[in-house]
């Protein structure tokens, strides 16, 4: 009687879910936000600096209130403020370059891209719209360690962010941390706070995946 030899064959590596931060890593939002901020000022009658405002885009938007308003006036200000958004935030706010690319770079190796930010979620998915970017997902209203929530429950082995709050919460999740130079976080903070790799900005992020995912040849092509 002939034996064959047995042969097991591996089930490919599934490709990874990876999440996005977006302010200043998948958008530009400083024109928008600073004219919203300018409009706010208007309407409360309280004097905003608009411009350092957009200096420090990341955290929630009740510690910047409690830069410029009483703690009791922040959540019907806070309010004021996202109703604004729509008509002064989104048409100026610009895709950062390689923003498109990076999420297509995901979803064409067969992964999964999903946003994760500090912004209110609605506010959020009109700037996806608006840009034509179409994430698998868009969890809003998580900072920092946060963040690690929906990393978590989407399964993403990876987290990309432009603030050492962003590094924070991929750590916490147990994910890769990709810190792009984008926003106002220097390369040496993001290192510090534990990025696994800082790069100058999402350009260099396909490059990085085809790497990370040796079996995605798109990016290699």
């Amino acid at each position: 009687m002939t034996h064959m030899a047995s042969t097991s064959i591996s089930a490919p590596t599934p490709a990874p879910t990876v999440g996005f931060d977006l302010d200043m890593t998948l958008i530009d939002s400083r024109p928008g936000i600073r004219a919203c901020w300018v409009e706010l000022s208007e309407r409360t009658g309280t004097y905003v600096d608009a411009d350092l405002v957009v200096t420090r885009l990341g955290p929630p938007l009740a510690e910047e209130m409690a830069y410029w308003f009483a703690a009791e006036e922040i959540p019907a200000v806070s309010d004021l403020y996202r109703e604004l958004y729509p008509s002064y935030a989104i048409d100026g706010t610009l895709a950062m370059p390689g923003a498109r690319e990076a999420i297509e770079a995901v979803q064409a190796a067969g992964g999964r891209a999903i946003v994760v930010t500090a912004k209110w979620e609605p506010n959020a998915r009109l700037h996806m719209k608006h840009l034509g970017m179409a994430p698998d997902a868009v969890i809003g209203n998580l900072w920092a360690e946060q963040k690690a929530e929906a990393l978590r429950e989407h399964g993403a082995s990876v987290y990309v962010g432009d603030h050492v709050g962003d590094v924070r919460g991929a750590r916490v999740a147990e994910a890769f941390s990709v810190a792009v130079t984008t926003g106002p976080c220097s390369a040496a903070e993001l290192g510090e706070a534990g990025a696994d790799v800082v790069l100058a900005d999402l350009t260099e992020f396909p490059g990085w995946f085809s790497d990370y995912r040796p079996d995605y040849l798109p990016a290699r092509a």
